[in-house]
């Protein structure tokens, strides 16, 4: 039985591998060892940072559906609390965009959410 010789696939193992690291400074862009470690923490921070980046955006449009019920004389705890008795089922995306851009209708869904709580 021949034997197999394993350059080509090593090769192009090393080849994908400095493809992923192009860009980086220093050896981490080319050489093997320091490429495969920078490559794999990369990806740690990719995984972590695609969930952080989601607690960031719900945090910003907290921030402004708050900015925008306080001028209206509410709290956002009370408001979203107003908001779930009234059965509004905007969630906080929807809501903060509509508090920047459409402020009337933004201002109607408060009139709601104050009439629901009760008094």
């Amino acid at each position: 039985m021949p034997r197999i010789k394993r350059g080509v696939t090593t090769r192009q193992k090393h080849k994908r591998l400095l493809d992923q690291a192009k860009g980086y400074r220093g050896r981490r862009k080319n050489t093997i060892r320091v490429a495969r470690q920078a490559v794999e923490k990369a990806g740690q921070y990719a995984y972590r940072d695609r969930k952080v980046k989601k607690r960031n955006f719900r945090a910003l449009w907290i921030q402004r559906i708050n900015a925008a019920v306080r001028a209206e004389g509410i709290t956002y705890s009370q408001f979203m609390h107003g908001v779930k008795l009234a059965g509004i089922e905007l969630d906080r995306k929807v809501m903060a965009d509509l508090a920047m851009n459409e402020s009337a209708a933004f201002t109607h869904i408060i009139k709601q959410a104050k009439d629901a709580l009760p008094a």
